[in-house]
């Protein structure tokens, strides 16, 4: 009979970043090697938190170190003082600061969502020191249906009387995710909650929203634009992950993504929408086949 394997609890840091405000705490997770030179760092969605990707990292960090930051505004990180900071320009300067404190000779991206959307801002500059990314479920065009469905209850979660309701909750906003178990989704609110006297209530700043919901067409339109250039400009192999019931992230998307950045490899997954967990056994070989394959 095998021993059950018994994987070390991830390192807890946090990072001091500069806003227009003033100063602030991003805080991380680390597995692996502290001093291992190739770093996987690994950015999560819009509401969602590091601990996203512990499952994936307990499969990767016997081969690499793997770091996973709360984005500004939510899990363990600070708030802003000034919420209309919350942006990818402001994420892009937090993991700038991350990547100068890993000091890595290589450089790893798992970027699902909105953590898609900041990797890919980062690989597009000159002398970016991205070398491999997987892109999970994001491209330059967001389409309107899931702006609409995202914006319908970031911001607007309720307190919840008991962990259990909150459970309930997070599978009823994340049925995109695809099917769990009941264990899996435990997980998957665990770290996203907080417990407060009122009761238990969604672990990030509501602010998150305001530029979130602001944004006037004509400004929407501008940062697509920006992304399709920036998108050119990668060099770094890229993977792009798409669920098959994506609203998110079209397969006309992905078709163009193909088209202007001949490097990307395109993976379907069936059976999810936006966005694949990655807790997955599938998955998991999927995200360890691309970063470790020479």
């Amino acid at each position: 009979m095998t021993a059950p394997q018994i994987f070390a609890p991830p390192r807890q840091h946090s990072v001091q970043c500069l806003s227009a405000r003033g100063l602030h705490r991003m805080a991380y997770l680390e597995w692996g090697d502290a001093v291992a030179d190739t770093v996987l760092v690994c950015v999560h969605g819009l509401t969602r938190c590091a601990w996203d990707f512990e499952v994936v990292a307990q499969r990767l960090a016997p081969r690499m170190r793997v770091v996973a930051p709360d984005v500004v505004g939510r899990g363990a990180s600070d708030w802003l003082a000034d919420p209309t900071g919350y942006g990818v320009p402001q994420y892009m300067a937090d993991m700038t600061t991350l990547l100068a404190r890993l000091n890595a000779r290589r450089v790893f991206w798992f970027g699902t969502s909105m953590g898609g959307l900041i990797g890919m801002a980062l690989a597009s500059l000159k002398d970016s020191p991205i070398e491999r990314m997987l892109i999970n479920d994001v491209g330059p065009r967001i389409e309107p249906a899931a702006l609409a469905r995202i914006g319908a209850y970031v911001g607007r979660a309720p307190v919840h009387a008991s962990f259990e309701a909150a459970v309930t909750y997070v599978r009823t906003v994340a049925a995109s995710f695809g099917p769990h178990t009941d264990a899996q989704w435990v997980e998957l609110t665990r770290h996203v909650v907080r417990e407060t006297p009122q009761g238990w209530a969604m672990h990030y700043d509501p602010a998150i929203a305001k530029p979130f919901a602001g944004a006037t067409p004509e400004q929407a339109a501008a940062g697509e634009a920006i992304m399709w250039a920036g998108w050119a400009q990668i060099r770094a192999r890229v993977l792009v992950v798409r669920g098959e019931l994506s609203d998110l992230l079209s397969r006309e998307t992905v078709a163009r993504m193909q088209a202007e950045n001949p490097r990307a490899e395109v993976v379907e997954i069936e059976g999810v929408g936006h966005a694949p967990t990655f807790m997955q056994p599938d998955q998991i070989d999927l995200a360890e086949r691309f970063f470790l394959e020479e």
